[in-house]
C-alpha cells in the first residue's frame, strides 16, 4: 500500500527559534516501512501546501496519515483532509489522524471532519498504525486498541513494549538542513527514554504516557546517533536523564565510539542537581545546550504547578548549569492575571541572569489536569489560539495591554540573546554554519519584531472561528481520575 504521512506547518513560537525533525512520524514511518508498504513522508513545516497536492496526484497513496502533537494545527489537517475527499472523490485515500494532541480530542477532531478523517489513532502509532492498514475496509478497524472512529472505538492504546523498535526512518526526510534549535543549526533529533514519573498539573506528558518511564538501550540509542549525519542532536526525552545509570551507559558507548556532536536536551532542576557529574560527562562529550523548565519565580507558583521543587532549589540548579559552562535557556509561565508590576518584576529578575530567558502563557490543553481544574472560565476555544503564545483565559489587564507587556517582557530575551548581541555571543558557530550554507539561524535573528507582535497576537483573536473545541467536561469526582486524563493505561500490578 502506498502510505503519506504529513507534518503539519510551524506555530508561531517556531517561525523564530527552532524548526524540528518529526521524530515521532519518522518512528512510525519505520513500522509502516516494516510491515511492508511504500511510505513517503511530507514536513510541512518545510514544504508547501502545493507540494502536498503534488504528492497527492503523483504518488497517488492509498491512505493519508496526518501527525498532529499541537492543538493550533487542528484547522489545517482537518482542511485539507476536507479537500482530500473532495479533489479524489472516485479514488479518495484512507485518511487517518495520530499524535499527542490528537490522542485527547480524538472524538470531537472527527466531528469537525464530517467523514473525511476516517479515524483517529489515541497513543503511540509504532504499534497500531500498520494494524490500522492492514483493517482498512473491516468492520474490526473500530475494535483496535486507540482506534476510534465514528461508529466506536477500541480499547485503550497500546504502549510500545521495546523502545528499540523501528528507529527513525530518517531516509525519508528531505531537505533536512532546514531543521534547527537556535544556535545549532543544522540539528536532528533522538529519543533516547519516553515518558515522565512526575505530574505537573499543565503537563500532559505524563498524562499522555499515563505516568511511564521506558527507557531504550544504550546500544541502539549509539547505534542510531551514529547513523545521524548532522553534527548537532536534540535528545527529545521529556525529562533527560532522570536515572543516572542510563545517561552513564550512553555516554559510555558514545566516547568509545567516538562520536562527536553537540547535543541540546530539556531536564528537570532537582534531575541536574542529583546527577551533577553526569551531567559533566556529558559536557565533555559535547553537551551545549540545557533547557530547564523554571517555570515560576515564588514558591506558592511553583506549588500551584505542582513541580515538586522549590525556588532555592531552581537558584541551585542554575548555579550548577553555569559552573558546567552550558549555555542555559528557561522558561517562565506567565499567568493571565499578571499585571504591570508583575511583568515588570519578571522583567527585572531576567535582566540578572544570564540565562536565555523565554515566557509562555499560561493555557489549559485537553489532556492536561488543569483543563479539568482550573476555575476560570475559557475566553476562546479556537484551536488556533492554544500554542502558549495567546491567552485564552480571562487577562486582568484588556487583552491588547497584556499582549504588550508580555512581548515588551519577552524582549529580555531578543535584547540579549538575538540580534547584534547574539553575533558577538555565538559568532563563531554561526559564520560556521554560514560557511556550510546553513542560516536558519542568522534568518532569524532579526525576525523576533515580526513574530512576537502585540498587534498581531491581539489580531488574532478578532478571526473567524472555524472550527471550537469543546468545553471541559465537568469532573466525577473531587479530582480527575486516572481514567479521565491517561491515553495509555497503566498495566495492573500483581
Amino acid at each position: 500500500m502506498r502510505v503519506l504521512l504529513v507534518h503539519p506547518s510551524p506555530l508561531m513560537y517556531s517561525e523564530l527559534y527552532l524548526r524540528l525533525e518529526p521524530l515521532g512520524l519518522e518512528r512510525v514511518a519505520a513500522a509502516i516501512e516494516a510491515a511492508g508498504h511504500e511510505v513517503r513522508l511530507l514536513d510541512l513545516q518545510i514544504f508547501k501546501h502545493a507540494d502536498y497536492w503534488r504528492q497527492i496526484e503523483t504518488f497517488a497513496p492509498q491512505a493519508v496519515g496526518f501527525s498532529v502533537n499541537y492543538l493550533a494545527n487542528v484547522p489545517e489537517v482537518v482542511d485539507l483532509a476536507k479537500e482530500t475527499k473532495a479533489r479524489r472523490s472516485a479514488s479518495a485515500p484512507f485518511v487517518f489522524v495520530g499524535g499527542h494532541s490528537a490522542s485527547f480530542i480524538a472524538a470531537e477532531f472527527l466531528d469537525h471532519a464530517g467523514g473525511a478523517i476516517d479515524c483517529v489513532v489515541r497513543g503511540e502509532g509504532e504499534v497500531v498504525a500498520p494494524l490500522v492498514l492492514e483493517a482498512i475496509g473491516d468492520p474490526k478497524l473500530e475494535s483496535l486498541p486507540g482506534v476510534v472512529t465514528r461508529h466506536g472505538a477500541g480499547p485503550s492504546p497500546t504502549l510500545l513494549k521495546d523502545l528499540d523498535l523501528h528507529l527513525p526512518a530518517r531516509h525519508l526526510s528531505r531537505r533536512r538542513h532546514k531543521y534547527f534549535i537556535g544556535v545549532l543549526d543544522p540539528c536532528a533529533s533522538i529519543e533516547f527514554t519516553r515518558g515522565c514519573p512526575w505530574d505537573c498539573s499543565f503537563c500532559s506528558a505524563w498524562t499522555f504516557y499515563g505516568r511511564s518511564y521506558r527507557k531504550g538501550s544504550p546500544e541502539a540509542a549509539v547505534e542510531d546517533l551514529a547513523r545521524i549525519r548532522e553534527p548537532n542532536v536534540f535528545i527529545v526525552d521529556d525529562v533527560a536523564f532522570i536515572q543516572a545509570e542510563h545517561g552513564f551507559a550512553i555516554a559510555r558507548e558514545v566516547e568509545r565510539r567516538r562520536i562527536r556532536k553537540q547535543y541540546y536536551l530539556e531536564t528537570r532542576c532537582d534531575v541536574l542537581i542529583k546527577n551533577q557529574e553526569l551531567f559533566a560527562y556529558w559536557k565533555r562529550l559535547g553537551l551545549f545546550y540545557l533547557f530547564l523548565g523554571i517555570e515560576a519565580l515564588d514558591d506558592e507558583a511553583l506549588r500551584l504547578h505542582r513541580k515538586r521543587v522549590t525556588l532555592n532549589e531552581n537558584l541551585r540548579a542554575l548555579e550548577i548549569a553555569r559552573s558546567l559552562g552550558l549555555t542555559v535557556a528557561i522558561n517562565i509561565i506567565a499567568d493571565p492575571s499578571w499585571d504591570e508590576a508583575r511583568f515588570a518584576q519578571v522583567r527585572d529578575w531576567a535582566l540578572t541572569v544570564p540565562e536565555v530567558v523565554h515566557f509562555t502563557v499560561a493555557t489549559p490543553y485537553p489532556g492536561t489536569e488543569l483543563w479539568l481544574t482550573e476555575s476560570r472560565q475559557l475566553t476562546s476555544r479556537d484551536y488556533r489560539l492554544f500554542d502558549v503564545q495567546h491567552a485564552v483565559l480571562p487577562t486582568k489587564l484588556p487583552l491588547k495591554r497584556f499582549y504588550e507587556e508580555l512581548v515588551r517582557t519577552q524582549a529580555v530575551l531578543n535584547r540579549k540573546h538575538l540580534g547584534w548581541g547574539a553575533v558577538r555571543k555565538y559568532g563563531g558557530a554561526a559564520l560556521q554554519a554560514a560557511a556550510r550554507g546553513q542560516t536558519n539561524y542568522l534568518r532569524m535573528l532579526w525576525k523576533f519584531s515580526t513574530v512576537y507582535n502585540p498587534e498581531r497576537q491581539y489580531a488574532d483573536h478578532q478571526q473567524p472561528v472555524r472550527y471550537e473545541m469543546r468545553p471541559p467536561r465537568p469532573l466525577a469526582g473531587a479530582k480527575p481520575s486516572k481514567q479521565e486524563l491517561y491515553i495509555h493505561m497503566p498495566a495492573p500490578v500483581h
